[in-house]
């Protein structure tokens, strides 16, 4: 009974992160990758930045979500940026790959005060279906349905768009991700068409007025599904420290939460990354504090990364808020 119980559990929570087209954004964006955010961070600072995540959520749950995506992003003139992310997600029986191609422009609003405004676009392809060969049979479904003789398998396309207003060292940036409805098939059943989310992207760079090698960055990110208003919110903070040669480590924290249930975090957890000679590398961990928490070890993440390609821009609309763009 208490396996079956938690079998329900998991399809509940699994179900409310939406994963077709909604993969679910853990920590990925504070590993010093904000083009995970949002498009419009494209071509921001002077390098070819490359970040590659690996995700593994809820350890010790048998088919917990797990994630790979590669994240990569440059500026091809002086106010332009592109970007391209490809991921692999697997949750229980179902599979989706997909890549994104973003394209970014950033204008100058006055340069005195440093106000910049950026614009970006990405286009998706996402491939998702049901591994229906580790399809077994139980004692409740002592055989298959014969009617399953494929595996299922969807591809969509859609859209994202956004804006990012920069003013000195603070950012706000406002998404729509998957603009358009979803194709839907009748095998399915009851399927949202409706997968469009907003997202909210907010904090502050400050630094130390005892020490200019050290940054504080607090943050928050807010995020709301459009089919059923329900909605998310992540509180973090980060701390950084600089050397003479610009590498740096990071140490930090997130609170995620339900926006109905504030005093009911989902997770909360450490993070910490370091950069050596344009090399990158982040871990994040995130202690499951639902129901879940008694039957895994929380979720595990990993970044490494690579910044190379230096070259500057003439123009200041390319610059971002963090030192950490320009090392």
């Amino acid at each position: 009974m208490k396996k079956f119980a938690l079998y329900i559990l998991f399809l509940v929570f699994a179900n409310g992160y939406g994963q077709e087209l909604n993969l679910p954004v853990f920590t990925q964006y504070l590993a010093d990758n904000d083009f995970v955010i949002s498009p419009t961070y494209a071509g921001i600072g002077d390098n070819l930045k490359i970040r590659a995540n690996g995700l593994t959520q809820w350890v010790g749950i048998k088919n917990a979500p797990d994630n790979q995506s590669v994240y990569a992003d440059f500026r091809i003139s002086n106010r332009t940026g592109v970007g391209i992310s490809a991921y692999n997600d697997k949750n229980g029986n179902t599979r989706q790959k997909g890549v994104k191609f973003s394209f970014a422009h950033h204008l100058t609003l006055d340069y005195k005060t440093k106000q910049f405004l950026s614009f970006g676009l990405s286009y998706n392809i996402n491939n998702f279906r049901i591994d229906i060969e580790n399809f077994n049979t139980t004692y409740e479904i002592p055989i298959i349905d014969p009617a399953v003789t494929d595996d299922r398998g969807v591809s969509n396309n859609n859209f994202d768009a956004g804006v990012l207003y920069r003013w000195k060292a603070f950012y706000l940036s406002f998404n729509a991700n998957n603009i358009i409805k979803k194709d839907t098939d009748g095998f399915l059943g009851l399927e949202p068409s409706r997968l469009l989310n907003y997202q909210l992207y907010s904090g502050v760079v400050i630094k130390s007025p005892n020490n200019k090698d050290v940054e504080f960055e607090p943050s928050v990110f807010y995020q709301m599904f459009d089919s059923d208003r329900r909605s998310s919110t992540d509180i973090n903070f980060k701390y950084r420290k600089f050397d003479r040669k610009g590498d740096y480590y990071f140490v930090g924290a997130s609170y995620r939460f339900l926006n109905d249930q504030f005093m009911k975090p989902l997770n909360i957890g450490p993070m910490a990354g370091i950069t050596f000679n344009q090399f990158f590398f982040a871990y994040s961990y995130q202690l499951t504090l639902n129901d879940l928490s008694g039957f895994n070890s929380g979720t595990h993440m990993v970044t490494i990364g690579l910044d190379f390609l230096q070259g500057a821009s003439n123009c200041a609309c390319t610059k971002g808020t963090s030192q950490s763009y320009y090392r």
